[in-house]
């Protein structure tokens, strides 16, 4: 079982004490059956609340399910599942048979989920049935492929999620696996093209847990959970499964999309205390006529990750709530926070500080460090580092560099050591000579009353020089006058140096983004190319 070591006080950094001989999903389970918590919910779903003793006894049902289809330790399968009670009892369940769960997002594509079923050489398909129809062309097609097995619904022709669970309640024996096997994969999100397989191993879960939940929020087992963020997802992983988890709290989980409508039904009818989103949804949700007022919640903390926050959304948010945002910046490749505003010390319009355990650095395109106040990359360096990209040796020796991670973010420290995110690497401008971040442009447009969400490129003028160009989200009732565009250079003129305004405003209907809701800006800059 891991523990937070004794050491941890005073100024130094915490070391989680995880011993060598370790299966990250027994751990997360007995330490809660152990604490007297077998009739306590760990999770509400659609369908209603299940216990920690429910979810015992299904992880080791399906373990032994999944070992009677014959995968066997190390081998893979893929879930592409919605958030329900299902999702949790294959992740553990394959975890603690030291089989390889591969959690995929369930907004992608045919030729998406194609290439991770090769990639992978996923033996299992575990799919939710709304999804069955864009995975049923590619059953045949995949060499690999054994058994698909559908969540949700009982389909003519595959196996049955729920049939798996019908075998008698006896204990599975837990996997011996190691602190450092492969214990399961994330996908990166395609902010920047093509996924890559992120294989994480079994100390990474409770790592987070012990540095980030515990510590930054304060989380408790008296505390209930909503995650916005799906469970397929890094941040949502941590959010909903390992950190209730890991301290006997209970979550709410959600299949349907994370709609300002569906968010605020569950704030109100389950009152969670901790409510996880992502900027795009923090602005929905404010520019909502169904905004609950602050009494009708009973939230302590929120936090935002995924892209950074911009300070006109924090200062709202806390001034309607009375509860701050905790802005903060994880990745597909650190598993969850590493950089993070906290309870008592947070600003508006940075990242925060680094989360004890972790240690950052800002650099040149050469390695070398930046002085404080000028942009760089963020490489970071703590215990829970993906191992690697699967079948992808370049880019692994590209990104994971001795004990620094290469995060492709550009960052500014400030004088009193806040970070303030500067754009992805490949999207940061350089014009009339100087950096452009297209995050800063981003958000003072949406400062003006008019605009719901911007997203910055950069665009060659007639000399082929770069300049700022803006795709421009109205809200509801607002309407692209003549004007408009002129009135928003201005607006961006009067927060920003000028040489930052965005020479030409493009209107549209909606931004293309991941799953996870961050801008993609390189499909922007495709568009543009193509015309």
């Amino acid at each position: 079982m891991a523990e937070l070591s004794t050491a941890d006080h005073g100024s130094s950094p915490p070391r989680i004490s995880i011993p060598r001989d370790y299966n990250a999903a027994h751990d997360l389970i007995e330490r809660n059956l152990r604490a007297g918590r077998a009739d306590k919910p760990v999770f509400i779903d659609d369908a209603g609340p299940h216990t920690y003793g429910d979810l015992a006894r299904r992880v080791d049902r399906f373990a032994h399910a999944l070992t009677g289809l014959g995968v066997r330790m190390e081998e893979r399968v893929l879930l592409a599942l919605h958030d329900s009670i299902d999702f949790p009892t294959a992740f553990l369940g394959c975890v603690k048979a030291g089989v390889v769960p591969v959690c995929a997002n369930t907004l992608l594509t045919a030729n998406d989920y194609e290439y991770m079923l090769r990639d992978s050489r996923a033996r299992v398909l575990f799919v939710s049935a709304p999804l069955l129809p864009t995975f049923a062309p590619l059953v045949a097609k995949i060499p690999s492929l054994e058994h698909v097995v559908v969540s949700s619904a009982v389909v003519e022709g595959h196996r049955a999620f729920a049939d798996l669970l019908t075998g008698a309640d006896r204990p599975f024996e837990p996997a011996a696996t190691t602190a450092d096997d492969p214990c399961f994969w994330l996908y990166s999100s395609g902010s920047t093209g093509a996924p890559k397989g992120t294989v994480h191993v079994h100390a990474s879960l409770m790592q987070t847990a012990e540095l980030y939940a515990r510590p930054i929020l304060g989380l408790q087992e008296s505390d209930v959970v909503f995650s916005a963020a799906k469970l397929f997802f890094a941040y949502g992983l941590g959010n909903s499964l390992t950190f209730p988890m890991a301290v006997g709290a209970t979550a709410i989980l959600m299949a349907e999309r994370p709609t300002p409508a569906a968010v605020f039904a569950r704030l109100k009818q389950h009152q969670p205390t901790i409510f996880y989103g992502v900027p795009t949804l923090y602005a929905a949700l404010l520019a909502s006529a169904e905004l609950p007022a602050r009494n009708d919640l009973r939230l302590r903390r929120c936090t935002s990750a995924g892209e950074a926050l911009p300070e006109e959304l924090g200062k709202r948010w806390s001034a309607h709530f009375g509860v701050d945002i905790l802005d903060g910046i994880g990745s597909t490749e650190m598993l969850h926070i590493f950089l993070s505003n906290r309870p008592g010390d947070v600003r508006y319009g940075t990242t925060g500080k680094p989360v004890p355990g972790y240690e950052v650095r800002i650099v040149d395109d050469h390695g070398a460090p930046v002085p404080v106040g000028e942009p760089g990359e963020l490489q970071i360096a703590g215990p829970t580092s993906a191992a690697f990209y699967w079948n992808n040796r370049e880019k692994s020796r590209a990104t994971f560099q001795g004990p620094w991670t290469r995060s492709g973010d550009k960052y500014v420290q400030d004088r009193d050591g806040y970070y303030i995110y500067a754009g992805r690497s490949d999207d940061m401008l350089k014009v009339s000579g100087m950096y452009v971040s297209p995050v800063e442009v981003e958000s003072a447009l949406i400062t003006h009353a008019a605009v719901l969400e911007a997203a910055v490129i950069g665009c060659e003028d007639e000399d082929r020089l770069v300049k700022p160009m803006a795709f421009v989200v109205l809200k509801s009732g607002q309407s692209a006058a003549p004007d408009l565009a002129d009135t928003l250079k201005q607006h961006v003129k009067s927060r920003l140096a000028p040489f930052k305004y965005p020479r030409w405003i493009e209107f549209v209907d909606e931004l293309p983004k991941t799953a996870t809701g961050k801008i993609q800006r390189f499909k922007l800059r495709a568009r543009v190319a193509a015309r």
